[in-house]
């Protein structure tokens, strides 16, 4: 069974910066994706940055150029930058894992906890 550990996360000001972390525990395909999802109160929740098995990156275009997402060499670990924080990134953050799915290809099948990220104006 995959297991999804997330650390991280906090209380800052506008213009402030935190780091999440990551760990992924278990027997997955590592060309599928890793990523951080975000759900604000009473929004659904959104996907804002992943990374492919190749390393490529995707970040939602209200991130672009202050969060940036890397990973340790086994691809097991992912981090998430967070800088010039505003206070709509304020929403619980969540690590998620895609599985193997045969020919469906990957999906997003394992999720941590989540991690509260509140930004004060």
């Amino acid at each position: 069974q995959v297991q999804v550990m997330e650390s991280g996360g906090g209380s800052v000001q506008a213009g402030g910066s935190l780091k999440l972390s990551c760990q992924v525990v278990g027997d997955r395909e590592r060309s599928c994706k890793l990523g951080w999802f975000r759900q604000a109160p009473g929004k659904d929740r959104e996907l804002v940055s992943s990374i492919s098995g190749d390393g490529t990156t995707f970040y939602i275009d209200s991130v672009k150029g202050r969060f940036i997402l890397s990973r340790t060499a086994d691809r097991n670990t992912i981090y998430l930058q967070m800088n010039s924080l505003k206070a709509e990134d304020t929403a619980v953050y969540f690590c998620a894992a895609e599985g193997f799915k045969g020919f469906r290809g990957c999906r997003w099948d394992f999720w941590g906890q989540g991690t509260q990220v509140t930004v004060s104006s």
